[in-house]
């Protein structure tokens, strides 16, 4: 059972359908993994992921209570596709500011997968690619990058 204050907002479907790639490793994945998410290996939040090689291309959707030591990580890594909640942090004006794509999903259509039903999300999210062209090419088929 989840609870309110939970972590556990999962990215639909669909949106890996779109960027259709497939990732070497989800860094925030629930116990089993999730069965749409196209990454060949995953971590829980048992393997404890801060502490664990990232290797090749990264999805990474973070505990949005404490995004920033896996955020940090991700950009340290510098190949993968993340979905991060839009903030007034260091890192997210660091992204800004670099050689990433930036896709914003309409705040009010984009729905997670939450208790197995859709629900949104209570603050902006944003798709961000780092690294070889092919991960801003998957984000740039959910929408016009900036």
């Amino acid at each position: 059972m989840v609870t309110k204050s939970s972590d556990e907002w999962y990215t639909p479907p669909e949106i890996f359908e779109t960027m259709n790639m497939t990732f070497d490793l989800d860094v925030c994945a629930p116990e089993g993994g999730i069965s749409w998410i196209p990454a060949i290996k995953h971590y829980t939040i048992h393997d404890n992921a801060l502490e664990q090689p990232w290797t090749g291309r990264v999805w990474m959707n973070p505990p949005y209570s404490k995004p920033t030591p896996f955020v940090e990580k991700w950009i340290e890594h510098a190949n993968g596709i993340g979905l991060v909640p839009i903030s007034k942090s260091r890192w997210f004006v660091k992204l800004w500011r670099s050689e990433t794509s930036i896709v914003l999903p309409d705040y009010e259509s984009f729905k997670f997968i939450r208790d197995g039903k859709r629900k949104q999300i209570f603050m902006p999210i944003a798709f961000i690619a780092i690294g070889p062209q092919e991960n801003h090419d998957a984000i740039a088929r959910l929408g016009r990058p900036r």
